[in-house]
């Protein structure tokens, strides 16, 4: 550890909490129709996309409404993308002359880029054109980011309405989000990431002659636009297949910082905009103090773990960082706080290989997953993952005094708890599910490589990831032909990895989704009751730590027995793992 690296890390965050309520008040601007510094250049598009999308009087829509046109949209998006991936020898903008890969590997790609998650059982620049690259992956990115922040923030008027069931137009949320939020940040973090060396071309290959006498092919392409937009949408997926390991995704010390805070910047933004939204900041506020003091915990426990021989190090007579895995050009700390951030937000973008961290240090980023993505969260679905625990919290106070949970001034019933409770345990629960099913079988065996505890973690966290959207990986676990994998002998693990995780990616993206929704548009409408001396402020410290909690017991009982198996027994056991 160095005096450097906590210096980075209470940089970021001193940037980070300021950027938060300058963003989230633009983004408050934004959903509320207000004019902003943007709206004169994109007005007149904005006017006809919502025409075209949503008529020309686009009528309010309650939660069915909303969350049907969410499914209908996310389905054209799939298949769109499913087409692009299947078509690729016929496709312009590919100098490489890519032919389309297996198809079940195209439909885990696509339920990957569609869910929001990132997930790369392919390598992009070995396998899919400029053309699938740009118009596939790269607009899934806006898309299915734009279809989380408007979900937020239709989920963000159901908690603040006071009369009425509508929480929105999607089609109207969703050109906004386009159009304001992501479109100019992304423009802005694709010019600062070619000027830092990205790359950003539609050039083919370039061969060239290494200084030892070897040849070397570089893949070229439109990289530095793609990473932003990955990076800001919280889907992850780089152009590269190693992500931002390699120089021309990830150029610079300074590249990777701003990488850092642009995958927390929307997120953590959104806490802001619900205070606004609400009429009460201070509710805003509650919310990012939980996220970023677990943000902090996780950093200030995977940086000294990374900091320090690992136990095979150790067990060699070598001195030193764990710097195995890692980017040499590039610190522990960075390391470690973009692996931190990456699960944090459910982005999935790495500069390091999370199969060479320490028990401890890998611990970590799984266990971030593990709370639900609430940690800051992907865009749109960790601020409404984060007001689902709330309600939880609330539930669980009243327990304890015997009265009727309430959040602003509205009573929490059987109904809410309910669809509170499918939104909280249906992830935990495919993940553990999957995880089973994947050890348990021949076919889920074919695509883990390690043994013992390590072989075991690549799974858990596999269908950790996949299942809460984050698109991370441990780097064992196989989804493609690899010959060395034990065990493959064929085709068939290959498949069951692509069909299982792309299940886990689809009902893990949209299930919690709906079962916010429907919280939304019960809460909508309802009459609000005038606070008195037994009401619970939930905009206090207090409360945040009744939140914090709440969210660490609910991940501790649902997780700790699987960890046991995996990183923490390699943890507590270090001479033999």
């Amino acid at each position: 550890m160095t005096a450097s690296g906590w210096l980075q890390i209470g940089l970021l965050l001193v940037l980070l909490t300021g950027i938060t309520p300058l963003l989230g008040g633009y983004i408050h601007r934004v959903f509320g129709g207000e004019r902003v510094l943007l709206t004169h250049a994109l007005g007149p598009a904005e006017r006809r996309l919502s025409a075209l999308l949503a008529g020309r009087e686009p009528a309010g829509q309650d939660w069915k409404g909303y969350a049907g046109s969410v499914l209908m949209f996310s389905a054209v998006c799939w298949l769109a993308l499913f087409l692009i991936l299947r078509t690729q020898s016929i496709q312009p903008f590919n100098p490489q002359g890519f032919r389309s890969g297996p198809w079940d590997l195209s439909f885990n790609t696509a339920s990957s880029l569609v869910s929001n998650t990132g997930w790369q059982f392919y390598a992009g620049d070995t396998t899919l054109s400029n053309f699938a690259q740009m118009a596939g992956i790269a607009v899934n990115g806006f898309l299915s980011a734009a279809v989380g922040v408007a979900t937020g923030i239709a989920v963000a008027r159901g908690f603040a309405n006071r009369s009425g069931k509508e929480l929105g137009n999607f089609w109207v949320d969703l050109t906004r989000a386009l159009l304001y939020v992501l479109l100019p940040l992304a423009i802005v973090g694709s010019v600062f990431l070619v000027s830092e060396g990205a790359i950003q071309t539609l050039a083919g290959n370039v061969h060239l002659s290494t200084l030892a006498g070897g040849s070397q092919t570089l893949a070229l392409g439109p990289v530095a636009s793609q990473k932003a937009i990955m990076l800001l949408g919280s889907a992850g997926a780089g152009f590269y297949a190693v992500n931002s390991t390699i120089p021309f995704e990830d150029p610079s010390g300074v590249a990777n910082f701003v990488q850092v805070l642009m995958i927390l910047a929307i997120p953590a933004a959104l806490t802001a905009t619900y205070g606004r939204m609400v009429g009460n900041r201070r509710q805003g506020w509650a919310l990012y103090a939980v996220m970023l003091a677990m943000f902090l915990g996780a950093a200030a426990v995977a940086y000294p773990a990374e900091s320090r021989p690992s136990p095979a190090m150790r067990a060699a007579g070598a001195h030193g960082l764990n710097m195995e895995g890692k980017e040499q050009r590039l610190q522990a700390s960075d390391s470690t706080l973009m692996a931190v951030a990456a699960t944090a937000v459910g982005n999935g973008s790495t500069n390091a290989a999370l199969d060479s961290f320490t028990g401890l240090g890998g611990s970590i980023p799984m266990a971030n997953m593990m709370t639900g993505e609430v940690i800051f969260g992907s865009v749109g679905s960790g601020l409404f993952g984060m007001l689902l625990m709330v309600l939880l919290a609330v539930f669980v106070a009243g327990l304890m005094v015997g009265r009727t949970p309430e959040y602003l001034g509205k009573r929490i019933e059987a109904r809410e708890i309910k669809l509170v409770t499918i939104g909280a345990i249906a992830v935990p629960l495919i993940v553990l599910f999957m995880t089973a099913w994947a050890i348990s079988t021949r076919y889920g065996m074919r695509s883990i490589f390690n043994a013992g505890p390590q072989g075991f973690s690549e799974t858990l966290y596999t269908y950790t990831s996949q299942a809460n959207n984050n698109g991370s990986a441990f780097a064992g676990y196989v989804g493609f032909s690899q010959p060395h994998a034990p065990g493959n002998v064929g085709a068939a693990g290959v498949t069951f990895a692509d069909l299982a995780g792309g299940a886990a990616m689809l009902v893990g993206r949209f299930l919690p989704m709906l079962a916010a929704l429907a919280v939304a548009g019960s809460l909508s409408g309802k009459r609000t009751i005038a606070a008195g001396e037994g009401t619970m402020r939930t905009d206090t410290a207090v409360f945040a730590v009744l939140l914090l909690a709440t969210i660490s017991i609910v991940a501790l009982l649902t997780f700790v027995p699987a960890l046991m198996l995996g990183p923490l027994v390699q943890a507590l056991t270090p001479r033999l793992f």
